[in-house]
């Protein structure tokens, strides 16, 4: 039985936009951009690797919304799952394998080379923030 890591996403939303971060490394992932976040470690939920990923790479606290629903495929034994989230506290900055951060609005994602595997749920959340410009993603302050 082939056991499959979780990898987990932040779609950090607020003010109506949602945060992508770009990689500056590994080499092979440098300069496209992604929602930040990262493996869930033995004996976390994936919303607690969610909360811990975009406190080391980004310093800032975040609450975890609800799950995107579907998972993507990153290499064998690996997926993605992606959370919406809300910033609790914190500014966000590229601490740690990013170089610079973006605040996107709906139709604003096409101006950055999202990984393939983002690109589902980059849409997905942009359809959400899109179609509910007053409300947003609940829980998101707008």
């Amino acid at each position: 039985m082939t056991t499959v890591r979780v990898v987990v996403g932040g779609a950090v939303c607020e003010r109506g936009r949602l945060l992508a971060a770009r990689r500056s490394a590994p080499p092979a992932l440098a300069g496209r951009w992604e929602l930040p976040g990262g493996k869930v470690e033995d004996g976390e939920t994936p919303e607690q690797a969610l909360v811990r990923e975009l406190h080391e790479e980004l310093g800032v606290d975040v609450a975890p919304v609800e799950r995107i629903p579907g998972e993507w495929v990153l290499r064998p034994g690996f997926v993605l799952q992606v959370w919406t989230a809300r910033l609790v506290s914190g500014r966000p900055e590229p601490l740690q394998d990013h170089d610079e951060l973006r605040w996107l609005r709906p139709g604003e994602e096409r101006e950055v080379d999202w990984l393939d595997q983002d690109r589902p749920a980059v849409a997905e959340v942009m359809r959400r923030l899109g179609s509910r410009p007053a409300v947003g993603i609940p829980g998101a302050r707008l």
